[in-house]
């Protein structure tokens, strides 16, 4: 029973209660009685105008606590004229008018933020109250290897994204931020907030890729230097060639063949010198990739063969399995040629006779795995890092040069040794 309902049965026992003394009491005397009458009627009119006027703003406090309900700040109301029930009404809209202002600048503020989000170029990772992933923007995706149809990460904890940056996640706490390095190639800056959401803390990770970069500033740095050692190298073995030559022809003529032979040696050993340069000024001045459309099966195919008496001779077996279908993507072939060969050398160096080294092309990645000796735990994060080299008389270009081709077709690469105790060297393009 509502409060209208109550105030009317109220007046109408009140005043029934009133008529039926008057009858008791003043039956005798009708004129004080029809006055009576008239008295409890004008009470009536009154009771009833009161009522009204109360009942009035009761209806505007329920029709704006509906509004506020339906979250509808659109609905204001007008003056009556009452001067109590307009300064209800007037703080009413103003209270409404400030909610529909703030309403509004919410939604301009949350529809800003969420663009900005997904247009940032820095990965970000919201995690709820329990640190499973909330939400996550399209540069996230992209890192995670997320496709964007891809529903299935919404509410999963952080520690199942298969991706090597995870572990490195995992542990930050708020207000962490770091530098990490992952197998030499990528590099990021990642760093663990908060915001607060309903009186709590809820927790976000941003993620920043620096490789190119680093890559480029290092790149700078080392082709500097190989250019300055290049230029020297090259300016004094020519000079050194060409005494050496004129040398050679004159004991030539006195018949001191023990002397000639030595120079030949000399200038054999130039010769090596030069080429010895000319590889790391290769990496600096690695042209742009001249990209074409290619079945990446024959290219493999081509590779595969010029390498297979390498193997063989070896005693270490080589198995290629091709794609059932074309594989016809962009490259550069010359320069992909250059890292398969190189891939293939790194896998032949790694093996002992009677061990494998498999070859898998599919539609979008491409695998060289060996069973040989694995990359040492302690050097995965350097594998591709200029100049460092796990054996002893390598040189550290070929993963460099490797990294450089591959970066510059836009493809992504992994090198590591897996708990089979395989090592992978896998591709990723598309």
């Amino acid at each position: 029973m509502n409060l209208r309902i109550k105030y009317v049965l109220l007046i109408l026992v009140l005043h029934g209660v009133i008529i039926y003394l008057a009858f008791r009491v003043l039956y005798e005397n009708k004129v004080v009685f029809i006055a009576s009458e008239l008295l409890v009627l004008v009470s009536l009119y009154f009771s009833y105008a009161i009522f009204r006027d109360v009942h009035r703003p009761l209806q505007y406090i329920l029709s704006g606590i509906e509004a506020i309900r339906d979250q509808d700040f659109s609905i204001t109301f007008r003056p009556t004229g009452n001067r109590e029930v307009d300064e209800l009404i007037a703080v009413y809209n103003s209270m409404i008018e400030q909610l529909r202002i703030e309403r509004t600048q919410l939604a301009e503020q949350h529809y800003f933020l969420e663009k900005l989000i997904k247009a940032s170029p820095i990965a970000i990772l919201i995690l709820d109250f329990d640190d499973h992933l909330s939400e996550i923007n399209p540069k996230a995706q992209d890192l995670l290897g997320l496709s964007p149809l891809d529903q299935s990460w919404p509410n999963r904890p952080l520690a199942t994204l298969n991706h090597p940056l995870t572990p490195h996640l995992i542990p930050l706490k708020n207000g962490d931020h770091q530098t990490i390095a992952i197998n030499g190639i990528e590099t990021y800056k990642v760093q663990r907030s908060f915001f607060m959401d309903r009186g709590f803390q809820r927790p976000f990770i941003m993620v920043e890729e620096l490789s190119e970069e680093l890559l480029a500033s290092e790149k700078k740095a080392y082709g500097k230097v190989i250019r300055m050692m290049a230029h020297e190298v090259n300016n004094t073995v020519g000079a050194i060639n060409s005494i050496i030559d004129s040398t050679q022809r004159y004991l030539l003529k006195q018949e001191e063949n023990q002397f000639s032979a030595a120079l030949a040696v000399a200038h054999s050993r130039n010769e090596r010198l030069n080429l010895f340069m000319r590889r790391f000024a290769d990496v600096v001045r690695l042209p742009q990739p001249q990209l074409e459309y290619r079945d990446f099966n024959g290219v493999l195919q081509d590779a595969t063969v010029l390498y297979q008496p390498l193997f063989v001779e070896k005693g270490v077996q080589l198995r290629f399995t091709t794609s059932p279908l074309p594989v016809r993507i962009k490259m550069d072939v010359q320069q992909m040629e250059q890292v398969l060969i190189n891939i293939f050398k790194n896998a032949l160096e790694a093996c002992v006779a009677g061990q494998q080294v498999e070859v898998v092309l599919a539609a979008n990645n491409l695998c060289i795995r060996n069973n040989g000796t694995p990359i040492p735990k302690g050097n995965e994060h350097l594998l591709f890092t200029p100049f460092f080299s796990n054996k002893t008389e390598g040189q550290g270009i070929g993963l460099t040069l490797i990294r450089d081709i591959l970066m510059g077709h836009g493809w992504k690469f992994s090198l590591r040794t897996e708990e089979d105790g395989w090592t992978e060297f896998r591709i990723w393009w598309g």
